[in-house]
């Protein structure tokens, strides 16, 4: 088993775009457009071969912003990073641009080296070795 690709939905598609981009360098594909529908995705390649699915569609209601708190669904997503100091220093520059971190660099009791950060619609990622 394989997971192809996980899907996030967005309220403003370029905007996970280029986060997605200038954080993680993946490679967006073409923008798919269906004009009935009024739904419109974006497939996001990375070096790893893994894939993310940006999708929009004008009636998905976003939920009340609420990172702080868990709650039943998608609880994060890890990205390796390959080293700790890649973790530290991405996690220092979302920081420094301004962006969420919700826990700083650290060891955790399984023994994992992460942080965790929000994607501009409030996904955590887990930023890891």
């Amino acid at each position: 088993m394989r997971l192809e690709h996980v899907a996030l939905w967005t309220d403003d598609l370029e905007r996970a775009r280029r986060f997605y981009e200038t954080y993680f360098a993946a490679h967006a594909g073409e923008l798919y457009r269906n004009p009935h529908t009024r739904f419109q995705s974006y497939f996001l390649s990375f070096a790893t071969g893994a894939r993310l699915e940006l999708m929009h569609r004008a009636d998905i209601a976003r939920p009340p912003p609420a990172p702080e708190t868990e709650s039943i669904g998608l609880a994060h997503f890890a990205v390796a990073l390959g080293s700790e100091a890649a973790v530290d220093q991405l996690t220092e520059r979302f920081r420094r641009d301004g962006l969420r971190v919700l826990s700083a660099p650290r060891r955790t009791g399984d023994g994992y080296y992460e942080s965790v950060v929000l994607d501009p619609d409030g996904n955590r990622l887990e930023l890891t070795v």
